[in-house]
């Protein structure tokens, strides 16, 4: 369970730090979001929801090992937080069984953890699962053949159509194309199917 510590004052600022002072943590050891309701004679009033990153990576790891045991699956995990973001490193022999054709059942694993954690609160927690390195090798291959396509595309001057990705595959798509002074992407299509487009940039 997360433990969440809640607090009412006149500002945003002075109700963060009524928590903070509960948790006896800073800012930064925090995820953190506010309410805004109107008082008695419509004087407002700003409700802070705090969960400590401590407590988030220990309740990611929790999950995970409670997964294992559903699953019969022995693994071990590794939880680390940085910029905000929280990323779990699963190692194991059975990966197949957990990352699924194409990675679907790796991202359904992710997808269930992050609404596992919006369940306590409206706390914005990027979290980035991955097994064994299957994301790291799959970013790799990515890169690869997008930039391939890339210099095909301006020497041709004929857009190509990608496979169909997931939203975190299309946005490593945009950020390398990006790289490319004439060169755009288009995300299109409705999901599951959404794909990119590459093609020149428009003057």
């Amino acid at each position: 369970m997360l433990k969440v510590v809640k607090n009412e004052s006149k500002t945003q600022e002075e109700a963060l730090n009524k928590c903070l002072e509960d948790l006896n943590v800073n800012s930064s050891e925090v995820y953190s979001y506010f309410e805004e309701e109107s008082g008695l004679f419509g004087k407002k009033k700003y409700i802070a929801y705090v969960v400590t990153k401590y407590d988030v990576k220990e309740y990611v790891k929790e999950f995970l090992l409670d997964l294992a045991k559903h699953m019969n699956i022995s693994f071990n995990t590794e939880v680390n937080e940085k910029d905000g973001v929280i990323s779990a490193i699963i190692i194991t022999d059975d990966s197949a069984a957990l990352i699924g054709k194409e990675g679907k059942t790796l991202n359904s694993i992710q997808t269930i953890l992050r609404q596992s954690i919006r369940n306590f609160g409206n706390f914005d927690i990027k979290i980035n699962l991955d097994i064994s390195g299957y994301k790291l090798k799959r970013e790799k291959n990515i890169e690869r053949e997008v930039r391939k396509i890339a210099k095909e595309v301006l020497k041709t001057k004929i857009e190509a159509k990608l496979d169909p990705m997931n939203s975190y595959e299309r946005r490593i798509v945009h950020t390398i194309i990006s790289s490319y002074d004439g060169l755009a992407t288009q995300s299109e299509g409705e999901a599951p199917n959404r794909y990119v487009v590459i093609k020149i940039k428009e003057d």
